[in-house]
């Protein structure tokens, strides 16, 4: 027998593809009218894209080669900076130990004062550079563009940075004879703000002094800019690309139109939007680099406005944006010729396509007969083979539910025969009194009172104790309203002899929540839960404290129920296994292993719940305790139900 869903399934192998298909060729047919100007302007975008991303490459590598070379230009610049540094020092500083030498039989004031007068007018690069004295104690001995400090002790002086530039002179040169140095001082002809400065000093030993020189490093970068700017001015690339920088404030420092050089781009008026379009670029440089967009006013031997795309890169410490682009309208003469060649594929194309729509139409009509007769065929046999396994199924849990059964069954007779011991022993105590005080003709009203309501009480114990067994084992398909909390303590009767035999304590920890479910089969897990965890207890020692958690809570419209003990866990390597049907660590005289699967089963599939197990690690009285942790989870189920 073959299932609805299953003819369904068929038809639709069998009709379906042939209607698409006939669908599909009419659509082919019909769209190839309408596809070369669809191809076109695929390969148009294809195209714009190619150049777009070439060209783009192209301009970030000249950006790039310039920013390289600037930052080659700028330490070679402070390379040869230094070195002039290094070689007007040495000069100075052997045009004073010439004088010393010379004028040794003279007074050290008057020797003194011949080095000072002599160094004093001396100066080099474009009479920037000069040279100043200092004593080791901090006094300063020649300072030509400040004579007043001459004499003075600058040992504490600070600079703009807070360095104290003669202690840390002073300090170093205590352990080399020269060395580069930078800090901050007034320039000669501004004393409104100090400047960055790079010097050179070295120790003159005679007299205990050092003497050293320097240089702006303001007035040595725009002697470099200047240079590079002129560089700059002079590259160009392709057919009519140039370099253009402009500082952050929107001059133009390099253009290839001269006259657009020293002015603001707002009064060059060469892009559209200019203040938009330029804050952005600047913008860009700022964050360090990136393409833009724009539309150019003018371009190189065309008057006519043009899209254009360019490349800026930031100088941050100069504040220079560098950039360079190029247009985008060189694109239309490829686009031109690529759709001249796509009209004549266009022609050929669409005879072979036809033709080939016919022929994969008619192959397909013929394929999808074939398989959809072929899959009628296994979805039969399919049918018959789920059917069969269905059938295995249904037996095989049928067969471990009795067995289930049938193992509670046994622990209840067990049960029954430690819970009936002792009242029986007080019925046969109880009658055996009054019959030995009968014989002594001793027995009074009063104990025949006294020995029948011990019987009685007794006999009433048995009488519960049977209900509780025979609710128990009622077979009870049908849901119904009951408390948890009372399905624990029916659990709990029924087991609690051997609990208390084997010196298993039961600590509760619920609330009383009332659900809607099957409440013998809750009680039947229950039992087997508390029967696992009762045989791990007893193989521990004697004196060990056997602990059995129960706790009951409700948690997301959902009773939570778990059972932990204190045995020592669950090995992880079985953990996993644990529910699986004849799985078992016991002996086969002691176990089945489908104790746990018929719990999850009925957990999970008769009572729409979930069950998990874990080890847990806690503490009670103070105590560390280890051991295995059930949680149930069971909806509360419709009040209304």
């Amino acid at each position: 027998m073959i299932f609805k869903n299953e003819q369904h399934i068929l038809k639709l192998i069998k009709y379906v593809p042939s209607a698409f298909i006939i669908l599909l060729s009419i659509i082919i047919i019909s769209t190839l009218y309408f596809q070369n100007n669809v191809v076109f302007q695929q390969e148009k975008a294809k195209l714009k894209s190619q150049y777009i991303e070439k060209n783009k490459q192209v301009i970030q590598e000249q950006v790039n080669s310039v920013f390289e070379f600037i930052k080659r230009e700028r330490r070679n610049t402070e390379k040869d900076l230094k070195e002039s540094l290094h070689e007007a020092l040495h000069n100075a500083h052997a045009v004073a130990m010439a004088i010393y030498n010379e004028n040794r039989h003279r007074s050290e004031d008057d020797v003194k004062k011949l080095i000072k007068e002599a160094i004093r007018p001396i100066t080099f690069n474009s009479g920037r550079g000069y040279f100043f004295i200092y004593e080791k104690s901090g006094k300063n001995v020649l300072l030509p563009y400040s004579p007043h400090l001459e004499g003075r002790n600058l040992l504490n002086h600070q600079d703009a940075k807070g360095s104290y530039i003669i202690q840390d002179v002073i300090k170093k040169l205590a352990h080399q004879d020269e060395l580069f140095y930078e800090w901050y001082w007034f320039k000669p002809n501004d004393k409104s703000e100090q400047k960055r400065k790079v010097g050179y000093y070295k120790n003159f030993k005679p007299f205990n002094w050092f003497i050293g020189t320097g240089e702006y490093i303001e007035d040595f970068e725009q002697e470099i800019q200047k240079r590079l700017l002129e560089h700059i001015q002079a590259i160009r690339f392709g057919k009519n690309g140039y370099i253009f920088v402009l500082n952050y404030d929107s001059t133009y420092l390099s253009h290839i139109r001269p006259y657009f050089i020293g002015k603001s781009a707002a009064e060059n008026k060469d892009v559209v939007d200019v203040d938009n379009v330029i804050n952005d670029l600047i913008e860009i440089a700022k964050q360090g680099s990136g393409f833009y967009t724009y539309i150019q006013t003018k371009k190189i031997n065309n008057d006519k406005p043009i899209e254009k795309i360019s490349f800026v890169k930031g100088l941050s410490d100069w504040q220079w944006m560098i950039g360079t682009g190029f247009y985008t309208d060189d694109l239309n003469i490829e686009i031109e010729n690529k759709k001249a060649l796509l009209d004549k594929e266009f022609k050929n194309n669409i005879r072979n396509i036809t033709q080939l729509c016919l022929l994969v139409t008619i192959i397909l009509l013929m394929l999808s007969f074939y398989f959809s007769k072929m899959l009628q065929a296994k979805f039969k046999n399919y049918t018959n083979e789920i059917q069969l396994h269905l059938e295995e199924n249904q037996n095989q849990q049928t067969l471990l539910s009795q067995q289930s059964k049938m193992a509670a069954m046994g622990e209840m007779i067990g049960n029954i025969a430690h819970q009936w011991r002792q009242p029986l022993s007080t019925i046969t105590t109880s009658a055996t009194g009054m019959q030995i005080q009968q014989e002594l003709k001793i027995l009074t009203n009063e104990s025949i009172l006294e020995g029948l309501s011990t019987i009685n009480k007794s006999a009433q114990y048995l009488s519960t104790t049977i209900d509780d067994f025979r609710n128990f084992f009622k077979v009870n398909k049908e849901k119904n309203h009951f408390n948890v909390c009372t399905c624990i303590e029916q659990a709990i009767s029924l087991v609690w002899v051997q609990f208390k035999n084997k010196e298993i304590h039961i600590i509760q920890d619920v609330e009383c929540i009332e659900i809607y479910n099957f409440q013998n089969e809750l009680i039947q897990v229950i039992i087997n839960l508390l029967n696992n965890a009762r045989d791990e207890l007893i193989k521990k020692h004697s004196s060990f404290n056997k602990l059995i958690f129960i706790t009951l809570k409700e948690e997301n419209n959902e009773a939570v129920l778990g059972i932990q003990d204190n045995a020592g866990g669950i090995p992880e390597a079985i953990i996993g296994r644990i529910f699986e049907p004849y799985f078992t660590t016991k002996h086969k005289s002691q176990g089945t292993g489908i104790g746990l699967y018929m719990c999850q089963e009925i957990i999970q599939k008769n009572m729409e719940g979930e069950i998990k197990v874990s080890n847990r690690t806690y503490l009670y009285n103070h105590q560390e305790h280890q051991g295995a942790y059930f949680e149930i989870r069971l909806p509360l189920g419709n009040k209304n139900s």
